[in-house]
């Protein structure tokens, strides 16, 4: 294999819904219009073989920015770019084999701990450098309009002094239209696997602004649901909350990152416009993550403001009840007062209502007046302590 040359990139410190932004960095307006594509060969392009894993999406070989190759297989693109001493050989993967990663490990002298992470994925987003090799692990992001959710993918770059290798675990970032805006800019992509290194950090940190628009929809349509008292809202915030965190780990190593690669730009001799593009798109991360990280904040102080209103609620639901059993109250004691008045007169009718030959006062010519008498003393008694008790 023909001899590396040095690469420019800079070394790291180990550290790593409905609404669509219109905000476009520098580098993609340098750029020529996007192409409705898939990540798929060029029509033409030589067809694989039946052996050939379908995991290699794409395979190219470079020279001055214009592509010379399209091979079929890896051992292909290995053996082209052996007699391309000055090309570049851009490789596109989708979920591939251990098999694959190691013979492109064996061919580029790829490290074993980066090629780890690559078989593995579910990797933190960070910029690590192995000689001269780069290896870059990002987190893309799309917005679902119809589930009303946020979609995570996983992107590893390894980027060598003559070879890009992408690596994606996840729908996202659609790669395709990276790889055909930079072919119709040859003067860019002639800068070599860092200018193709900056063109993928710029489509990932793109690819957050629909992102970052839906997610704002979605907390207008929460703040609207909150104070309309939707018994779902809750779950909902707390839904979003967790992609909100995602997000977080998702854009926040990327600013570090951006800045890693900034400060070695003396140090490796980046191109001037590339530098520009490179600040352009570290400026964009800022943006995405303080947004994010707002999101984060008004989540959290609507959840706050839901649980207060809903206790609000839940108050004047007791109070309510207890309005009502108050009530209920004051009418059993009206019930319960006459019941004791009325029952003093039924007393006294009863027992002298049983009819037995024997009785007292039976045959007192004062008895009947006296009972009446004394029924009445009875009631008004009972009527007087009742009022007196507020029970009537």
């Amino acid at each position: 294999m023909s001899e590396r040359r040095p690469s420019p990139v800079s070394k790291n410190s180990g550290n790593g819904r409905n609404g669509r932004s219109t905000r476009r960095s520098v580098w993609r307006r340098a750029l020529p219009p996007e192409r409705d594509t898939a990540e798929l060969p060029e029509p033409g392009a030589a067809a694989p073989t039946p052996g050939e894993p379908l995991s290699v999406v794409e395979a190219a070989l470079y020279r001055d920015g214009v592509r010379v190759s399209t091979p079929a297989t890896l051992a292909q693109t290995y053996r082209e770019l052996r007699d391309q001493p000055a090309g570049m050989a851009w490789i596109g993967l989708a979920r591939p084999t251990s098999d694959e990663l190691l013979s492109l490990a064996s061919e580029f002298d790829l490290h074993p701990l980066a090629v780890e992470d690559a078989m593995e994925a579910h990797q933190r987003p960070k910029l690590e450098r192995y000689g001269d090799t780069l290896f870059v692990v990002l987190r893309a992001a799309r917005y679902l309009d119809a589930p009303e959710e946020v979609d995570f993918a996983e992107l590893h770059v390894f980027v060598g002094p003559d070879f890009v290798i992408t690596v994606r675990h996840g729908a996202a970032p659609d790669l395709s239209a990276v790889r055909h805006r930079m072919e119709d800019s040859p003067d860019l992509l002639k800068l070599g696997p860092e200018a193709v290194l900056y063109a993928i950090l710029d489509a990932v940190v793109d690819g957050y602004a629909p992102v970052v628009e839906g997610v704002q929809n979605d907390i207008d349509e929460i703040e609207t649901e909150v104070f309309r008292g939707d018994p779902e809202v809750s779950r909902r915030i707390y839904e979003l909350s967790r992609e909100m965190v995602e997000f977080q780990r998702a854009t926040r190593p990327l600013v570090g990152m951006l800045h890693s690669l900034i400060a070695g730009f003396a140090k490796y001799d980046t191109d001037e416009e590339l530098q520009r593009y490179l600040r352009d798109v570290a400026d964009h991360v800022t943006h995405i993550s303080e947004r994010v990280d707002g999101f984060r904040q008004a989540l959290t102080e609507i959840l706050t403001v839901n649980a207060t209103l809903v206790t609000q609620q839940q108050n004047a639901e007791m109070r309510a009840l207890a309005e009502a059993g108050f009530e209920q109250n004051e009418e059993i004691k009206k019930i319960s007062s006459w019941a004791a008045i009325l029952f003093a007169p039924t007393l006294v009718g009863t027992i002298y209502g049983m009819n037995f030959r024997e009785m007292p006062e039976l045959h007192w010519a004062l008895g009947y007046p006296f009972a009446i008498v004394l029924m009445a003393v009875v009631c008004t008694s009972l009527y007087f302590i009742f009022k007196r008790r507020d029970w009537l």
